[in-house]
């Protein structure tokens, strides 16, 4: 399974949970792969966009949260907003857009999608499903429930689990014990050659220089 494959088949349950929690029963696989295509390519750009003004604030790519909010800027998701220029000639920092943004994420309309990602409280009124605790996403559920023996070792080293730690790797018969060995004898080996090579052109330069005087 190609990578592009895979983390579409991973975008489809946000998008169904998204669906579902907006109040839709059902869909056609059509009109859900188009809107799992729209989500790819809209997290796609912010990230693009987050990456590029990282470069330009501090120039590594570890983003900050100023990195972010002038990527939501950049994609239309903070408005009204007044642009960089019209804040520095003004001399005051526009919020409208940031706390309608926080507004809207915090409000009633996306209760629901907030219970499914496992950031609300589950109140009275709210049964649990499958007995699963309380703040517990769609995906931690569905890993728990089809993982019966309860170790998390099955997701590790995959998108889905921690990432796998470095193990030794020993080459049974071979010249070297690990692959690291064999790395750094293929490079003394490559650094002997070339500086054979730089010696020859030396030593072929001398003998030439030398024969005319050898004639005399």
């Amino acid at each position: 399974m190609s990578s592009n494959v895979l983390y579409t088949s991973l975008l489809r349950p946000p998008i169904l949970h998204i669906l579902r929690a907006a109040g839709f029963h059902a869909t056609k696989p059509a009109v859900l792969d188009t809107l799992v295509d729209l989500a790819a390519r809209y997290i796609a750009l912010l990230a693009s966009k987050a990456a590029s003004h990282a470069q330009e604030n501090h120039n590594d790519l570890e983003l900050t949260i100023t990195d972010v909010r002038m990527a939501l800027q950049d994609v239309g998701a903070l408005w009204p907003q007044k642009s960089a220029m019209e804040e520095h000639i003004t001399g005051q920092e526009d919020m409208r857009g940031i706390e309608a943004f926080v507004k809207w994420m915090r409000g009633e309309e996306n209760r629901e999608i907030r219970r499914i990602a496992g950031l609300v409280e589950r109140d009275a009124s709210m049964t649990a499903i499958d007995g699963h605790p309380e703040k517990e996403d769609f995906l931690t559920a569905l890993k728990k429930k089809h993982n019966k023996t309860g170790e998390s070792s099955r997701f590790q080293g995959t998108v889905l689990g921690t990432s796998a730690e470095d193990k030794l790797v020993r080459i049974e018969g071979g010249p070297a014990d690990t692959l690291q060995d064999w790395s750094a004898k293929l490079r003394k080996q490559s650094q002997a050659k070339d500086a054979s090579l730089s010696r020859q052109p030396s030593s072929a330069l001398a003998s030439t220089m030398s024969s005319p005087l050898s004639d005399i």
